[in-house]
């Protein structure tokens, strides 16, 4: 039985020749990115913002949307609401916007209001508790972020240059970095909540990018060892070769994130999506911008590069 390919292991597409388009476009969609995340920022959620967060109980499991819609109407504009313990408990956070002014006291009386609001016909709802839920605790996480995203960049940087070569390693992160940046844009541009769970879809985000790169540099560095040709072929039949299965599994990966973006739920939205946004982008990135990368200045990949014992030997034989 013949593997299901979506394009032909022998496929001819010239991607190399479309280098100067590909990294012109990624350049302005990174430029795009960062332009509205300085100008607009983000939508910050009670995550990072701060605010109340209120524990509700039902008589019975109650309708998520409905309570939503129950709140909305009563001017709790905005509020998270996702199942908490067992089916019959709700967690409601509220942003701060002065909610969080008058401390304990203050929650006490808003989560009240918002066990009266959110009761359903026949299901009333009582506060089990109510906090405050700091600015600085936003902080904190926001940092923690931050340090994960540098963790993360900084352990790829020493993997794939232990694995394969310098040159490679910048031109993967400069790839992913591409891929992290105009996901993080997009929340930005449209105004969608930033919360821990996107944060948390664009760290994977960057796991699957890197993962995909490192599918197409592994055949480059086996073409480079097999092949008797210029690098740019050489990085155009790798491209080509990966190219079915770079496809399916992204397609693949993306029916899931759908799914859980359909069915997971208002508190699974928004990393459903960054996970959309990030397998398309890092899907494209692999193919048209990592590659490219290293046909250009000082990340031009040679043999050499991929054969340090001959550049070994090559060096000793110049010596006096």
């Amino acid at each position: 039985m013949k593997p299901f390919n979506v394009f032909p292991y022998d496929s001819s597409i010239d991607f190399m020749r479309m280098r100067w388009v590909s990294l012109s476009v990624a350049l302005l969609l990174m430029l795009v990115a960062v332009g509205a995340m300085v100008t607009k920022g983000f939508n910050f959620a009670l995550d990072f913002t701060g605010g109340i967060g209120v524990e509700l109980r039902y008589e019975k499991a109650p309708n998520v949307d409905a309570v939503r819609e129950r709140l909305d109407a009563a001017g709790f504009d905005g509020a998270q609401v996702q199942n908490f313990g067992t089916g019959n408990d709700l967690l409601v956070r509220l942003q701060a916007e002065g909610k969080a002014a008058g401390g304990a006291d203050q929650a006490t009386s808003i989560g009240d209001a918002v066990a009266k609001a959110a009761s359903l016909d026949g299901n009333p709802a009582t506060r089990r508790s109510s906090s405050v839920i700091s600015a600085q605790v936003g902080k904190d996480l926001a940092l923690n972020g931050l340090y994960a995203v540098l963790f993360v960049i900084i352990g790829f940087l020493v993997y794939i240059s232990m694995r394969f070569e310098k040159k490679f390693a910048i031109a993967a992160i400069i790839g992913t970095m591409h891929d992290v940046v105009v996901c993080a844009g997009w929340f930005a541009i449209s105004g969608h909540e930033f919360d821990l769970n996107v944060l948390a879809g664009i760290l994977s985000v960057m796991g699957f990018s890197i993962n995909d790169t490192i599918v197409v540099f592994d055949r480059v560095r086996e073409n480079f060892r097999s092949l008797r040709a210029d690098p740019v072929e050489v990085l155009n039949k790798s491209v080509n070769q990966t190219l079915s299965r770079t496809v399916i599994t992204s397609f693949v990966a993306f029916l899931t994130v759908v799914a859980l973006y359909i069915y997971g739920g208002d508190s699974l939205k928004g990393m459903a999506e960054s996970q959309m946004i990030g397998i398309i982008i890092g899907t494209l990135s692999s193919i048209f911008i990592s590659g490219a990368l290293l046909t250009m200045g000082p990340l031009r990949v040679t043999k050499q590069d991929l054969m340090p014992k001959a550049k070994d030997h090559a060096e000793l034989a110049r010596r006096p």
